[in-house]
């Protein structure tokens, strides 16, 4: 028997609908370990029927699986979704220290079932793998994307203005800058394209950034598609990064003063300036090497066209036969003063393709870093038919 108002013979459609899901997105500040650097985020469902709540991971890798450094390096990850009881999920983090947020969605009823629909059927094994990209498809993506097809777009459509000047490179840095080496990672190594300015659609591939932007979204009929938002556990760590100006002008000066002290090295110690500069050459054309693995042999998509490899250049392996000779108080032939200042003349190169470009690859810093070092060297070795040692 259906339930019923006062009203005789009146049924009461709320009595009488199906019970809801309740969804909500949950987001995980920063860890200190260089995959947690940029926080994560998840779905969690509620069934109406037993009150279980259920997490929907999409940041799960096996580092266990075959041939999974061999991926990582080619860039062909494969993450997927688990679904697991939501306690067990929140256990690593609350053990780990970080913070933990969520924001209850306030769908409509079919919208909230036809999205724990789709997530169930998405976490079986058989559709659970994913294409994993650093930027592009990741785990807080996938959230984003669950949300907006349950919406019908309603989400893409107000997230589709622009960023507050956010692009791939500012976040990626922003985030990973209590880790030094992560941070030159990703400063030297990305391309660019990672340069381009984001949408605020683009730039929720940070789980922060999305949660920030959800508590904006309003829906068809003007209610906020966030009805509660609270913490769920303290974050005991250091907190999220914010972002820092890079000050070019340092790091020319900087540049001037090693120029300085590799001319002074080259008139009075140039034995060791010698063996400095085989070490510096050595790892440029190591780092520039590697920029074109890259390059040419992955699926590193943001690595590409690095021009970075004008200041890092693969070239400076050529230099290493002459810098072993002066080091053994030898002088280097004629080959060897040209090819220092083909090295030198290339950062002028990137200097002039930064000019010209519209949306150049954000690397002044570096070029002004490194500019005068390798002009230095030529000055020191390259103008000279003799070289007293």
């Amino acid at each position: 028997m259906l339930p019923v108002s006062g009203h005789a013979g009146t049924v009461d459609p709320a009595a009488s609908a199906p019970p809801v899901p309740r969804i909500g997105v949950v987001t995980m500040q920063p860890g200190e370990i260089f995959w947690e650097r940029f926080g994560h985020n998840a779905l969690v469902v509620i069934d109406p029927a037993t009150g279980r709540a259920t997490s929907y991971n999409f940041g799960f890798f096996d580092l266990a699986e075959p041939d999974f450094v061999a991926n990582f390096i080619r860039g062909d990850m494969s993450y997927r979704l688990v679904a697991l009881p939501f306690h067990e999920d929140m256990a690593i983090y609350r053990q780990e220290g970080r913070g933990v947020s969520i924001q209850w969605l306030d769908l409509a009823p079919a919208d909230a079932k036809a999205l724990a629909d789709a997530l169930a059927v998405n976490a079986r094994p058989e559709n659970a793998r994913y294409g994993y990209d650093y930027f592009l498809d990741n785990c807080s993506t996938r959230v984003r994307d669950a949300i907006d097809g349950a919406l019908d777009g309603v989400l893409e459509r107000h997230m589709a203005t622009p960023s507050e000047g956010s692009t791939y490179r500012t976040e990626a840095l922003r985030l990973a800058s209590p880790a030094p080496l992560m941070w030159l990672g990703f400063d030297i190594g990305l391309g660019p394209s990672a340069d381009r300015p984001l949408s605020r659609w683009e730039e929720a591939f940070v789980p922060m950034r999305l949660a920030d932007a959800l508590r904006e979204v309003r829906l068809a009929d003007g209610r906020p598609l966030v009805s509660e938002e609270y913490e769920i556990l303290p974050h005991r760590i250091a907190p999220e990064p914010q972002g820092s100006t890079r000050r070019w002008k340092w790091w020319a000066l900087a540049g001037l003063v090693i120029a300085g002290v590799t001319v002074w090295l080259g008139r009075r110690r140039p034995r060791v300036l010698a063996a400095l500069a085989l070490s510096g050459w050595t790892l440029a054309g190591a780092v520039g090497a590697l920029f074109l693995f890259i390059w040419f042999g992955t699926a590193h998509r943001f690595g590409w066209v690095n021009h970075n490899l004008l200041l890092f250049n693969p070239l400076c392996w050529s230099l290493l036969p002459g810098a072993w000779q002066l080091l053994r108080g030898r002088i280097p032939r004629r080959w060897f003063r040209r090819m220092l200042w083909i090295v030198a003349a290339c950062p002028l190169v990137a200097l002039l393709v930064y000019w010209v470009s519209a949306l150049p690859q954000r690397h002044l810093h570096w070029i002004v870093l490194l500019l005068p070092v390798h002009a230095a060297l030529a000055w020191t070795w390259g103008r000279r038919s003799r070289t007293r040692l």
